[in-house]
């Protein structure tokens, strides 16, 4: 991976809408060279997919929170397909510390997130943070060029 390749990622993680044509104008390289690159950049594993950043307020899923849950290794074959079926749960990372999973979800209440947390609570116990406010909202890595 080159610089035009960082450049390539970081065009896109800005905008993923971002024709192929736009995207040669910005690096002032052909479309067909675009093209290639990106084949390359999916074919390789360092792009993985491409999704749209929804407003979850305009949604109506006005609660984002962190549920840490305290997961015995031994539930694991159990509860990843499990989580797998839930959509309010945006990310899940197994983590240090006095809890083994970190997962990020969306709701529309606290009466769901509620819900949620109590079905968890059966793979272990659970700690919730609410957020209140997101100063800095995801948005991928930028390559310093």
């Amino acid at each position: 991976m080159d610089q035009l390749d960082q450049r390539i990622m970081n065009l896109l993680q800005v905008d993923g809408r971002l024709s192929i044509k736009k995207m040669a104008e910005k690096l002032f390289i052909s479309g067909p060279a675009v093209s290639q690159r990106l084949r390359q950049l999916e074919e390789a594993g360092l792009i993985q997919q491409y999704q749209a950043q929804l407003n979850y307020a305009k949604n109506d899923l006005m609660i984002k929170a962190y549920v840490r849950l305290n997961l015995d290794p031994q539930d694991k074959t159990e509860f990843y397909p499990y989580i797998e079926k839930i959509p309010n749960i945006l990310e899940c990372d197994c983590v240090t510390g006095s809890y083994s999973i970190l997962m990020k979800v969306i709701f529309c209440n606290t009466e769901e997130l509620d819900h949620f947390v109590n079905q968890m609570q059966h793979f272990g116990p659970t700690n919730t943070q609410i957020v209140f406010s997101t100063p800095l909202a995801s948005r991928g890595y930028q390559f310093e060029i």
